[in-house]
């Protein structure tokens, strides 16, 4: 049997409670901490579990708990300082999505964690759920043909957020989904939307993500909407999925249906769309929550050795997205060309590490920054 990973949470507003939940539930874990400057949030945690001791110095949690493994789960500004801590103390980090407030910080928390050799992973919780697990299974074998679009809408009313705007709060476990199924990184990104709660923080966007191979895909997100939704739809050339988070049951549904265009016409009396029509079905999906999935994997990365499937240069790649988001929204919606390149704030030894499932990632995406010759936009 491995030994216990001892474990410390910082962060225990609206999500640190379920990874304190998740992380306490786990054999291979034993939870020795939780932080927070909320002396009632503490109380509130340490009558449900007074086993694990409160704590609201981060510092003495870092050197005076005995921990091995710190998950950072506060708001996003604090990213960055606290996991950056952590790891120079030695911990093993999990932070919460995004990763940190810009591309830098993620590439020097990257960078540290090389050096040191230890287990830098992002929660991007819903790789580790069964439903995207089986559309991952999917899409790698072919079913749906070549894969066309994605349209993913995440909407519902609040919360709102005062240090990040909506797409930094809800685009990322659509935009990590995107990349995972489609296993490379856009060419150009553009994004429009609107404050209407909050002053310069947008409650409302809408994301387009251009891909080689003629693919794309767009991300809507909202705190503005009556309903909770989080649907997103592949659109493949032989088959379409439909992926309902929301839903009790048939989270997803497959339609055999699809478009061709004659390859062969004399005259215009001739051309007609091909439009197939076929059975539509639920596949039975797994009812397991991804977020103790996600932390149980966090454990085994640290007992075995295992690289993760959202490791932190996952987090650096879709936090370069969400910054070309933010200059597109600045500049009223214009594309921002991204380029892959070694990035130039690691080593080289760290650009030639692992990336997403397990495959080598010799470049990143760049946003250009000043003093550098503009790229040509992609309209």
């Amino acid at each position: 049997m491995s030994k216990q990973v001892k474990v410390g949470v910082v962060g225990c507003g609206y999500w640190g409670p379920n990874l304190v939940r998740n992380f306490r539930s786990l054999p291979d874990c034993s939870l020795r901490a939780m932080c927070d400057i909320s002396q009632d949030r503490l109380k509130h945690l340490t009558a449900l579990y007074p086993d694990v001791k409160g704590e609201t110095s981060f510092e003495h949690m870092l050197n005076g708990a005995g921990v091995d493994a710190v998950v950072v789960a506060t708001s996003v500004k604090l990213h960055h300082p606290m996991a950056k801590a952590a790891l120079l103390a030695g911990k093993h980090t999990l932070i919460e999505k995004p990763m940190a407030s810009s591309s830098e910080q993620c590439a020097e928390l990257v960078e540290i964690a090389r050096k040191k050799g230890l287990v830098l992973m992002v929660g991007h919780t819903f790789l580790y759920s069964p439903a995207v697990r089986m559309i991952k299974q999917i899409v790698d074998r072919g079913d749906l043909g070549h894969i066309r679009y994605i349209c993913a809408r995440r909407l519902n009313l609040g919360l709102f957020q005062k240090d990040i705007n909506v797409a930094w709060d809800l685009a990322p476990h659509d935009i990590s989904i995107i990349l995972h199924l489609l296993e490379e990184t856009p060419t150009s990104v553009n994004c429009r939307g609107s404050a209407h709660v909050t002053p310069g923080i947008e409650d409302v966007t809408s994301m387009s993500l251009t891909f080689p191979k003629d693919r794309s895909a767009i991300i809507h997100s909202s705190w503005l909407d009556p309903r909770k939704v989080r649907e997103m739809t592949i659109v493949g050339s032989k088959r379409m999925i439909v992926y309902d988070d929301v839903a009790q049951q048939e989270k997803i549904r497959i339609f055999d249906a699809r478009v061709e265009r004659p390859p062969h016409y004399d005259t215009f009396a001739e051309f007609h769309y091909a439009y197939h029509y076929g059975d539509t079905y639920a596949p039975y999906v797994k009812q397991e929550e991804p977020l103790k999935s996600e932390c149980q994997h966090f454990l085994e990365c640290i007992q075995q050795g295992k690289h993760p499937l959202t490791d932190g240069r996952q987090g650096l790649e879709l936090v370069k997205i969400l910054e070309a988001s933010s200059e597109s929204l600045r500049q009223g919606g214009s594309p921002m060309v991204l380029r892959t390149e070694p990035d130039r704030q690691l080593s080289a030894e760290g650009a030639a590490d692992q990336g997403r499932n397990g495959k080598p990632k010799n470049g990143k995406i760049h946003i250009p920054i000043a003093g550098e010759p503009e790229p040509r936009v992609i309209l």
